[in-house]
């Protein structure tokens, strides 16, 4: 058996080694209200625990992404908005399938700032009055 490379840990505490692109997407289809977030960590990373992208669902059905590469100066996030008509996660989905697998793109998909313990939203969220 191989060392997983990828694990990903949904609210409810359930984690998937090396999940597939498929099952990344149907893990953030999954979330709702009562389950909100998905962690995808990066086992093969140094340092250990400081590689990962998690997403949040927001009240309003907008998204949180975060990820991370190493220390804090590397941490970043982004909001992500509900789009027009039907619940859909594909912008999200392909994100974190782009940064699970390594593709590029992945970053220039949404815009990221620097996260801050500070800030408990994106700056960008339109519901943050002040900014």
């Amino acid at each position: 058996m191989t060392t997983p490379v990828l694990q990903a840990v949904e609210a409810d505490g359930t984690t998937w080694d090396d999940p597939s692109e498929d099952q990344l997407h149907d893990l953030l289809a999954d979330m709702n209200l009562s389950s909100r977030f998905v962690v995808v960590r990066r086992l093969d990373g140094e340092p250990a625990d400081q590689h990962y992208m998690q997403v949040y669902l927001n009240d309003d059905l907008s998204y949180q992404v975060e990820y991370r590469e190493g220390g804090p100066d590397r941490h970043f996030q982004a909001w992500v908005a509900r789009g027009p008509g039907v619940f859909t996660v594909e912008p999200v989905a392909e994100v974190l399938q782009g940064w699970a697998c390594g593709r590029p793109g992945w970053r220039e998909a949404v815009s990221w700032v620097p996260w801050s313990p500070a800030e408990a939203c994106a700056r960008h969220h339109p519901l943050t009055t002040s900014r």
